[in-house]
């Protein structure tokens, strides 16, 4: 394997390595559950990708053939876990406006931010039609 691809594939894990890290620490220490939501989408979906686009070059570097797996579980890793993490963003507004659940640390006890003659927010549209 030439220099420069040790380099990258190594800086690619460390990277990754790095992320991952810090994404496992917000998921633990921060204080509520709309701010614990950016730990594992933002910071370690980061790590987890480049761990696998470190495995993308290493595998071809050495002689191997290229596979295009990692590709596939990179792309389904970023496509699937914003959606994922604003499902569960949804859920949480809803138990809060519906006082299922209170947390002083989201600061969402007093409702969502007036609108102002724009459109309601997307979580909340249109309740007046699915009351019975």
């Amino acid at each position: 394997m030439d220099l420069l691809a040790e380099i990258l594939v190594a800086s690619l894990i460390v990277l990754g390595g790095g992320f991952a890290l810090i994404g496992s620490w917000a998921l633990a220490r921060l204080p509520s559950l709309m701010t614990r939501l950016h730990g594992p989408t933002k910071a370690t979906t980061l790590g987890v990708g480049s761990c696998l686009v470190a495995s993308m070059i290493y595998f071809p570097s050495q002689g191997g053939t290229w596979s295009a797996h990692e590709l596939l579980i990179t792309l389904f890793l970023f496509i699937t876990a914003p959606v994922s993490a604003n499902m569960i963003a949804k859920a949480h507004l809803h138990r809060q406006r519906h006082r299922m659940e209170t947390d002083p640390e989201d600061e969402i006890l007093d409702g969502m931010p007036d609108q102002r003659g724009r459109a309601p927010w997307a979580t909340f549209g249109n309740e007046d039609a699915s009351r019975p």
